[in-house]
């Protein structure tokens, strides 16, 4: 009889043969930044999280950088929207002014630079819109620009978000050609059209104003689609990829690692992280475990780097577990 419970017997046994680790290293942690004075905006549908305006941001990035969190990803939410997202790619943008700010005094964070225009439209789309009508090509040389103006203000990754067809190739050639020949691109390749993303779009101010994204972001009903889409963006020049969400797509995430040899990211999202807050306020779920589950459960799948809301938790729970 083969008997592994040999390897589970004590804490130190167990931790011995283990196949998978979390750590802080492993760990990117989403931020808001607003317009405005004086703004710390609780997200009520996610526990914990707040816009900040840039004055107050630093309570935020100083608990980061004690934890030893290596990396922000941020999200930007201009005062003023229009049908072109003009904030997205304006060299004085919120996002922009943050990036600076950031790279100024935490030197040794590396800033992730969501590129997106939903955030910036009055419309709330991730592209340029007519007749109700998702434009891809005329949205393309906007991203690119966009991508351009981040770089600029010093962001170390750009991460097209958007899910427009050939962005990575348009992003690729514009940051070349304003000599960011180093400025790699995380690109968010295998994006769902899913209904994790409720509570993200309290907190980006980003929900469509008609109509939902099914035309440009994926359909969860498809795996070997995401493949492809992997593919497309690695051969246009893609050097990281994303596949989001996280826990209803561990399987895209485990056939990716296993088809293509680079670094893999998958993103906890918003809708992930409220579910286990709300549970966990109600007492029905031990949080600490069930966070610490899920994180290993990413990393089991493949990913190398774990963007999620639960990160500054993550990095005490690790604290502790250690203790």
């Amino acid at each position: 009889m083969r008997r592994f419970r040999r390897l589970r017997q004590t804490k130190e046994l167990r931790s011995f043969v283990r196949e998978n680790e979390v750590s802080v290293k492993d760990l990117i942690y989403p931020l808001f930044v607003v317009e405005g004075d004086n703004q710390k905006n609780p997200v009520d549908s996610m526990p914990g999280i707040y816009q900040y305006s840039l004055d107050r941001i630093d309570e935020e990035l100083d608990r980061v950088v004690e934890a030893k969190i290596p990396a922000v990803l941020l999200f930007g939410i201009p005062a003023h929207k229009d049908e072109k997202g003009s904030g997205a790619y304006a060299d004085d943008g919120i996002t922009q002014r943050c990036i600076r700010h950031i790279k100024e005094k935490y030197s040794s964070l590396i800033v992730i630079a969501d590129v997106c225009l939903c955030e910036y439209t009055s419309h709330g789309h991730c592209g340029l819109v007519c007749h109700d009508h998702i434009l891809n090509d005329e949205t393309l040389p906007l991203l690119a620009k966009m991508a351009v103006s981040m770089a600029k203000a010093g962001a170390d990754i750009v991460a097209p978000s958007d899910m427009m067809d050939g962005r990575v190739a348009a992003i690729r050639e514009a940051l070349d050609a304003a000599e960011f020949i180093n400025t790699p691109i995380l690109s968010y390749s295998a994006k769902f059209a899913s209904g994790y993303y409720g509570p993200f779009r309290d907190a980006a101010g980003s929900a469509p104003h008609f109509g939902d994204r099914k035309s440009y972001q994926m359909d969860p009903a498809n795996g070997r689609e995401a493949m492809r889409e992997i593919s497309d963006d690695l051969d246009e020049g893609a050097d990281m990829i994303i596949v989001k969400p996280a826990l209803a797509y561990l399987d895209i995430m485990s056939q990716a690692r296993e088809r293509f040899d680079v670094p893999f990211i998958t993103y906890n999202v918003s809708g992930e992280y409220s579910m286990v807050k709300a549970a966990a306020a109600n007492g029905w779920i031990d949080e600490k475990r069930i966070v610490l589950e899920n994180m290993i459960a990413m990393k089991r799948a493949g990913a190398d780097r774990i963007i999620t809301y639960h990160a500054l938790d993550v990095a005490k729970f690790l604290k502790e577990e250690e203790a």
